[in-house]
């Protein structure tokens, strides 16, 4: 038989054990924080229609989607007359794709639900997403997001609210973070003084890729969208303003004043600030200009969250949507929410050895295994531990005893309990702390008692 090359597709991973503990550590810090916040989970499928995803994360979001091939044969719906052209083709042969996001599902979910859901709707997801990118370093085709939204309410004190969120989840992880804040009614006031109002999306796409590529390279892209170098300068000018949080709203009523969409936006970043005020946050919040998102449905506020201590991108961001259910039927019902990248979380706190020791094993207990006899005897008292909540397994083969030692403590163990025919004769185990070396004889009646 052929020798079989096995991989998987660039931008995935498998996670061994070890792994999967450590995100486990990080989600069950999450869902402690967000339900601790009154945030109820839900999920949607791996799967939406095209419908539903096509035209709300702009044209490169849309060339990032993993479109799914209609089962059967896909080809009998082409048109015998079909030009070939690769657009025309895939509207006959796909249907549905992998979901780019969980929040345009999330208002496909809210419009679906709204009868049986109670406003303002609080909801955490957390749940893989797909995206046909690049792979490297922090960005993968395959990825998970942790999701926590609120709509049916305009009012700042969430934006707030979610900033305590962030402050208090990456606390739990002991990542120092700084937050990014912005809001895109100010944007739109700065193209609109710039006379680029029309070309308001190309202006957000390319500011949105500042930190990558610098302001030449922005500016190359504004123009090739018709907006000036003239205009590209002064945007510059506005967003470089070496301002504090307090001083910028005054000085952005000073530039863009005139435009009423802009004055809106002002007022909402200093309520935000004003509820930020009552209840510090220990992590670092900095009003940022140049803080874009890319993504078309983002309409006031918007964040960002990067770690101070590792060079990698966004770990976290967000922002309000007014009118993302609109689009499903459902209009005028706003909403403010942030995504959590799991997996960048992770390679942060994996850098930094953030994790905690204690989290990797998955028994607490270990019963060698001397052979048939004494391995019944160890079934038993293993699921006497299981029943008082202590995680217990049986080796289960009577191997050497290095052996089982070994198993013991490469998956970090930290007792092993031996009952030879001796132990069981007495009736009595013997316990030993892996750790110290240290051993314990109990009787099986106290055995449940022991402090592991």
């Amino acid at each position: 038989m052929a020798k079989v090359n096995l991989s998987i597709p660039k931008g995935t991973r498998d996670f061994i054990p070890e792994q999967m503990a450590r995100r486990n550590y990080i989600f069950s810090i999450l869902k402690e924080v967000f339900e601790i916040h009154g945030f109820q989970p839900i999920e949607t499928p791996s799967m939406e229609n095209l419908s539903t995803l096509l035209g709300k994360y702009g044209e490169e979001g849309d060339k990032l989607l993993f479109r799914i091939l209609n089962s059967g044969d896909f080809m009998k719906k082409v048109p015998q007359d079909s030009d070939h052209n690769t657009n025309s083709l895939i509207s006959h042969v796909s249907e549905k794709g992998l979901r780019y996001d969980l929040t345009v599902p999330f208002a496909r979910f809210v419009v679906m639900h709204q009868n049986e859901l109670n406003f303002p709707f609080r909801r955490y997801q957390i749940q893989p997403v797909w995206r046909a990118d690049r792979p490297q370093r922090g960005r993968y085709r395959e990825f998970f997001q942790c999701d926590v939204d609120v709509i049916g309410t305009r009012s700042m004190m969430e934006e707030a609210n979610l900033i305590k969120i962030i402050d208090e989840a990456f606390e739990k992880m002991g990542v120092r973070v700084a937050v990014k804040l912005n809001n895109r009614k100010i944007l739109q006031g700065i193209a609109e003084s710039v006379g680029a109002a029309d070309n308001f999306i190309d202006f957000t796409v390319a500011l949105d890729k500042l930190d990558k590529i610098g302001w030449d390279k922005v500016f190359e892209e504004l123009n090739s969208k018709g907006i000036d170098s003239n205009a590209c300068n002064k945007i510059k000018s506005i967003v470089e303003h070496g301002k504090t949080n307090a001083e910028l709203p005054d000085y952005l009523r000073s530039i863009i004043g005139d435009s009423e969409v802009a004055l809106k936006g002002i007022e909402e970043m200093e309520q935000v600030f004003e509820y930020l005020a009552i209840s510090p946050s220990k992590c670092e919040v900095e009003f940022d200009l140049t803080l874009a998102r890319g993504l078309n449905y983002y309409t006031g506020a918007i964040f960002e969250v990067k770690a101070l201590d590792v060079n990698m991108g966004s770990i976290c961001g967000g922002g309000r949507y007014d009118d993302l259910t609109g689009i499903f039927g459902m209009p005028d019902v706003s909403g403010v929410g942030i995504s959590f990248g799991a997996d960048r979380i992770y390679d942060v706190m994996h850098e930094l050895d953030l994790f905690p020791d204690d989290n990797l094993s998955s028994s607490k207990v270990l019963f060698i295994n001397f052979g048939a006899d004494e391995e019944k005897s160890a079934f038993k008292l293993a699921y006497e531990l299981r029943k008082n909540g202590i995680a217990a397994e049986v080796y289960p083969d009577s191997a050497k005893l290095k052996k089982q030692f070994s198993y013991a403590d490469q998956k970090k163990i930290a007792y092993t309990i031996m009952q030879g025919s001796e132990e069981r004769t007495n009736g009595v185990v013997q316990i030993k702390n892996m750790k110290s070396g240290e051993q314990t004889e109990v009787a099986i009646e106290n055995l449940s008692e022991f402090p592991f």
